[in-house]
């Protein structure tokens, strides 16, 4: 088992006023040739979008776009003709395959803070693709629950790699292992509420781990956590 540690103080920052970004990865005006992905996973920012704010129209070609809305409230308008609100515990995904435009802006009252994760996608140039599922909590309390999948499914969205994201949303105490194929495969955690331990190393809010070259993960939660672990290709 081979793994890598995150800390939330070693993000990338960017702040123009409307959005306030934190970078997982290189993104942006923000460059670390340390952090440019994990594996096939490309972008994790954690934002926040003042209300009134928010991305113009604008393009996108052949990646996978992920947003995962953990407060406030946001449109969705895209070349494909969709025009959704999109709030908390709302999943969304583009698959902008041989390309689509799109905006999102936060149409509510307080801020949005939203999860945008962007993945490699499988096959290039396919037809665009738009999908939404909505992820009550109150639904999946103490229960992994499968977000994203390279299998349709009327429960969750499809994803054009092989690639899964799961919902965590875990009581203290809890312990949940995870299996994953350690030929090809690699798992990318990040704790957006509470804390867990695994491998021996304490995982705090905001904090990431990634581990490759492993069979099963085990996670604990040391208090009441939110999280999501993102299963992606670790070889290129």
């Amino acid at each position: 088992m081979q793994y890598i540690i995150h800390r939330k103080e070693d993000r990338g920052t960017k702040d123009i006023g409307w959005l306030i970004s934190k970078f997982s990865f290189s993104f942006s005006s923000y460059y670390n040739p340390l952090m440019k992905g994990f594996g096939l996973l490309h972008t994790l920012n954690d934002d926040i979008v003042k209300p009134g704010g928010g991305f113009g129209l604008h393009p996108h070609t052949n990646m996978e776009i992920i947003s995962i809305l953990l407060q406030g409230k946001m449109n969705h308008k895209d070349s494909m003709g969709y025009s959704d609100i999109v709030e908390k515990d709302w999943v969304q995904i583009m698959s902008a395959g041989k390309g689509l435009k799109h905006e999102e802006y936060n149409i509510g009252g307080d801020d949005v803070n939203f999860l945008q994760i962007w993945i490699e996608p499988k096959l290039q140039n396919i037809e665009p693709r738009y999908q939404r599922r909505n992820f009550p909590k109150d639904k999946r309390k103490n229960i992994l629950k499968t977000a994203l999948s390279n299998e349709e499914g009327q429960e969750h969205c499809w994803i054009n790699q092989n690639a899964k994201i799961s919902l965590g949303y875990f009581d203290a105490g809890k312990t949940i292992e995870y299996k994953l194929n350690p030929l090809n495969k690699g798992v990318y955690i990040f704790v957006m509420e509470g804390s867990l331990q695994t491998a021996n190393e304490t995982i705090n809010r905001r904090d990431a781990i990634g581990f490759w070259e492993a069979d099963t993960i085990t996670l604990l939660t040391t208090a009441a956590s939110e999280f999501i672990i993102i299963e992606v290709p670790i070889n290129h």
